[in-house]
């Protein structure tokens, strides 16, 4: 999928779930796209189940519905690219081990560390461990498991058995929701317990979120609080859910627009530069 389509097909599915419904008309006018054109998008949203189509519309279904890895990947692409590189300058010099989790925030972390010629990635995301193998440079680690069509991410008992046998310096985390009440959460049951392995055998663990994320919940979770060292977010994120995590001990670095890098101080007052 292009990401002229994804991009316009992410637009669209922000547009119904925040009118609930929309008339195809609207969605023509709204996007500037043909009546053919937008008929194959919504077709297609309803095949992956983002939408039900009506007669001459759409309706929303649940607004946290999981969105698809191949439509996701266009959905903040700046603000992932921002956190990302700065997640990927966390890293000691030297010879290092790191696991990271499926999300396309994750992914952008890892092609930020592709370049790195001394570095044992870990990973159960397909789409991450198929960019990282082609280069020499590196010494990629797949786990086992069964695929969600979803997400693109092996989880289960033999992805869990890989994390499980082996230790790494860091974690990079992809999350649907950070919060206080939730932790670090995600759609799916199952890839929860398989993040979690991976957490559970990093000595430090970083959250990549964008802003859309941070004081959300979703049904299973990743991490407590406790387990994460740090969140790289931007600055959409909520102000007061990030105080909140940062008073909960986590530190929290926001990635601006332009500019140094903030960190949210755990008592109340003002963010001072990194």
């Amino acid at each position: 999928m292009s990401h002229k389509r994804s991009d316009r097909m992410m637009r669209a599915l922000t547009y119904v779930n925040e009118h609930g419904t929309a008339r195809l008309t609207e969605l023509v006018r709204e996007l500037g796209v043909s009546s053919a054109t937008m008929r194959r998008d919504l077709a297609d949203m309803e095949e992956q189940g983002l939408v039900l189509r009506t007669h001459g519309g759409v309706r929303a279904l649940d607004p946290t519905t999981e969105v698809p890895v191949l439509l996701r990947d266009s959905r903040f692409r700046e603000a992932k690219l921002r956190i990302a590189q700065h997640a990927a300058g966390l890293l000691p010099p030297g010879r290092y081990s790191v696991a990271i989790s499926g999300g396309t925030t994750a992914a952008a972390v890892a092609r930020a560390l592709a370049t790195r010629p001394d570095l044992a990635i870990a990973t159960n995301a397909l789409t991450t461990a198929t960019e990282l193998a082609a280069r020499s440079n590196l010494q990629v680690i797949m786990t086992g498991g069964f695929v969600r069509s979803s997400s693109l991410e092996a989880v289960g008992v033999l992805a869990e058995h890989t994390f499980n046998a082996i230790n790494v310096g860091t974690a990079f985390l992809g999350t649907d929701g950070i919060s206080v009440r939730g932790g670090a959460t995600t759609h799916d049951e199952t890839e929860a317990r398989t993040n979690h392995a991976m957490v559970a055998h990093a000595e430090r663990v970083v959250v990549v979120a964008d802003g859309s994320k941070v004081g959300r919940v979703t049904l299973a979770k990743m991490a407590d609080l406790e387990e994460i060292d740090v969140l790289v977010t931007d600055s959409s994120a909520d102000p007061e859910a990030l105080d909140a995590i940062a008073a909960a001990g986590v530190d929290v670095q926001v990635v601006p627009d332009d500019g140094p890098v903030t960190a949210v101080q755990p008592a109340e007052g003002p963010t001072t530069p990194l």
